[in-house]
């Protein structure tokens, strides 16, 4: 049996999000699979091809000089396999009039609000169908066609779709302490967050944010199921938490804005599709549109 009659055309992607990302982890999570399934995946693939394309180091990933070779391929395969899927879609469906989007139950009321009216100011007016779900099943679905665009928050990578952040929303602490004076990140490092389960993109944000300076984050061991449970936990003193503005129940709900060296701490939202799809064109004047009513 020839090479390319056992290509498998997951594998490839998984090659072409490696060569991108530089990295198996980050690979990884842009599809929503587990790491050893990704390096599995590339390892059939690389027997199948008969040659490794990637070399692993503590230095990080780098090509091999087969891999230099062959990815730009892998990457014109995927174009055109896209392509063909696309082509397809468009001559079976030539008279859609909707956008099927889907959301994370992070985004807020008001960005749903503004993208239902700027669908109906398109060129060609459509329905806008929602589908809201988590992270993981949003990025599936879009990889397989059964999403047109998600929004969700900006906090990982989706290799060869196009983005535009849409909106950015200041970070408030909800904490058992009534005082509503801002809160500086520096001494947040001092409380106990309670979390969400990772599939909303909230958790993911907070444990970067204090990554990324280097600042060990407390954690209740228990997790809420939502944010009106993180609400009612920090009512009973088992913690803080973070969450968008646009997530408190009511702004009447005691809460601080938290600040990084006097500056507002804002978790950003984008807009994500295949620029393969017949409405590409559609869907960019709607993140376009969305990202320019930002306030």
């Amino acid at each position: 049996m020839a090479i390319i009659d056992r290509l498998n055309p997951e594998g490839l992607r998984y090659a072409q999000a490696v060569a991108e990302t530089k990295s198996f982890s980050a690979a990884a999570r842009a599809y929503g699979v587990t790491q050893p399934a990704l390096s599995n995946g590339i390892a059939k693939l690389e027997e199948r091809l008969g040659d490794k394309l990637f070399d692993r180091s503590p230095r990080g990933v780098t090509q091999t000089a087969f891999g230099a070779r062959m990815l730009p391929l892998i990457e014109r395969a995927l174009d055109a396999l896209d392509a063909v899927a696309a082509e397809a879609g468009r001559l079976n469906e030539p008279g859609e009039q909707k956008i099927r989007m889907g959301v994370s139950p992070l985004i807020g009321s008001h960005l749903v609000a503004r993208a239902f009216s700027m669908v109906q100011g398109l060129p060609v007016p459509r329905d806008l169908v929602l589908r809201e779900a988590n992270m993981q099943d949003l990025r599936e679905c879009l990889l397989a066609g059964q999403l047109d665009i998600i929004l969700i928050p900006a906090v990982a990578a989706m290799p060869r779709f196009e983005h535009r952040v849409i909106d950015v929303e200041p970070i408030v602490v909800v904490s058992p302490d009534t005082a509503q004076a801002p809160l500086e990140l520096e001494e947040a490092g001092k409380e106990c967050f309670i979390l969400v389960p990772d599939t909303c993109g909230l958790t993911t944000f907070t444990t970067r944010l204090f990554q990324s300076h280097e600042m060990p984050l407390r954690t209740y061991p228990g997790e809420a199921a939502g944010y009106q449970v993180l609400e009612d936990w920090t009512k009973l003193g088992l913690g803080s938490a973070l969450v968008p503005r646009s997530k408190l129940t009511s702004p009447d709900v005691p809460h601080r804005p938290l600040l990084n060296r006097g500056r507002e701490v804002q978790i950003s939202f984008e807009a994500v599709w295949s620029a393969g799809t017949p409405l590409a064109a559609d869907l960019l004047r709607l993140a376009d549109s969305l990202a320019a009513a930002r306030p």
